[in-house]
């Protein structure tokens, strides 16, 4: 099961996600990422603080939309990822092609450009 929320503050949109991105539940994390993009966020920050597990269907989602954001050069932050789900992001690569912070402030100085 998972929980998402999202809320704008100051110049960013945040996506929290909580609980587990699995095959069942990676439709709802899909969701929430192609709207703000769609929506022409451009200053995405995805909370991973309260994600318990990640599957290779939520790992995929992520993976889909890495060309994208990179051609609509959109700041997409994941950032609060527990060492468990963080390993899984690294065993393929992701922690490459993504940008991965250790908590919000980190996260916000790269979109402010600090």
């Amino acid at each position: 099961m998972i929980d998402i929320q999202t809320e704008i503050e100051n110049n960013y949109l945040i996506i929290s996600v909580e609980g587990e991105a699995d095959a069942s539940s990676s439709i709802h994390l899909d969701k929430a990422i192609r709207d703000a993009i769609d929506q022409e966020n451009t200053n995405l920050l995805v909370d991973c603080t309260k994600l318990n597990y990640i599957s290779s269907a939520g790992l995929g989602v992520f993976m889909s939309y890495i060309e994208e954001i990179s051609e609509k050069s959109i700041h997409f932050i994941l950032f609060g990822l527990s060492e468990k789900v963080f390993k899984v992001f690294g065993i393929l690569g992701l922690d490459q092609l993504l940008t991965i912070k250790e908590n919000k402030e980190e996260a916000v100085s790269v979109i402010n450009g600090i």
